[in-house]
C-alpha cells in the first residue's frame, strides 16, 4: 500500500465515487476491496469515508454496507407498504405535483456553490459513458435542487419520494447504445432548470421541471 496524506486519500475516494459504476442502490464495495482498489490502508479509507459521511456524500447501515448519498429520511408511513400500493404511473404523477415547487424554492435560496454544482452535475449527466452512470449524475442533481431549496421538510419528503421511485420504477430498455444519445431529451430539458435557478427565475425553473417531468412521464409510457 501506498502511504499517501490524508488529503490523498480522500482526493482517491472522491475520483472513484465520481466515476464507478455502484449496483444496489449506490453501495460501495466492501472496505477491504475498496482499501485494495484504491491501494491505500483501511485505516485510511475508515477516516476518508467518516469524512464524506459527515459532508452526505455517503452513509453506513450497520450489517449492509456504505452507500452513495445521504441517509434515507425515517418517516411514521412504511415505505414498504407505499411500494407496494402504488406503480410507476402514480410516482410520476407524484413527482409533477411535487418537484416544480421545489425548484421554484431552489431559483429562490440556491447558493452560488450549488449552483455550480448543479452547473457540473448536469455536464458529468450529459458526458456520462453508461447509462448507469447517467442515472447517478441525474439522480444527483434532482437531489441537489432539493437541498438548494435550503428547506429541510422538502428535502425530507423528495427523499421519501425517491425511495419509493427508486423501489418502482420501471426497468428501462438499454438495447442500443450503451449511454444516452447525444440528443437525448433530459439534457436540454435539465439545462433550462438549472439556468432558469441561476436567472432567480422561480416561476420559470417550476415550469422547466413540470416540463422535464412530462417529458420523462412520456417515456415510460411509449416502454410500457
Amino acid at each position: 500500500m501506498t502511504d499517501f496524506s490524508d488529503g490523498a486519500v480522500l482526493t482517491r475516494l472522491r475520483d472513484f465515487l465520481t466515476t464507478a459504476e455502484l449496483q444496489d442502490g449506490g453501495r460501495l464495495p466492501p472496505e477491504r476491496e475498496l482499501a485494495e482498489a484504491l491501494e491505500i490502508g483501511r485505516g485510511a479509507l475508515r477516516k476518508a469515508l467518516a469524512t464524506l459521511q459527515a459532508e452526505g456524500v455517503v452513509w453506513r447501515h450497520v450489517g449492509k454496507g456504505t452507500f452513495t448519498g445521504e441517509r434515507p429520511i425515517d418517516t411514521v408511513a412504511d415505505i414498504n407498504a407505499m411500494v407496494h400500493r402504488t406503480n410507476p404511473l402514480e410516482v410520476m404523477g407524484a413527482r409533477i405535483a411535487f418537484e416544480p415547487e421545489v425548484a421554484r424554492c431552489a431559483a429562490l435560496n440556491a447558493t452560488p456553490s450549488q449552483i455550480a454544482e448543479l452547473r457540473s452535475c448536469m455536464i458529468k449527466a450529459q458526458q456520462a459513458p453508461t447509462w448507469r452512470l447517467y442515472e447517478q449524475w441525474d439522480n444527483r442533481l434532482h437531489r441537489l435542487i432539493g437541498e438548494s431549496s435550503q428547506n429541510s421538510l422538502l428535502l425530507g419528503l423528495l427523499d421519501t419520494l425517491n425511495a419509493v421511485r427508486r423501489a418502482v420504477t420501471w426497468g428501462r430498455l438499454r438495447d442500443t447504445p450503451v449511454r444516452p444519445p447525444v440528443n437525448h431529451h433530459s439534457f436540454e430539458e435539465h439545462e433550462r432548470i438549472v439556468e432558469a435557478i441561476a436567472n432567480r427565475d422561480g416561476a420559470g425553473a417550476a415550469d422547466a421541471m413540470r416540463k422535464h417531468l412530462r417529458s420523462v412521464e412520456s417515456h415510460m409510457r411509449d416502454m410500457r
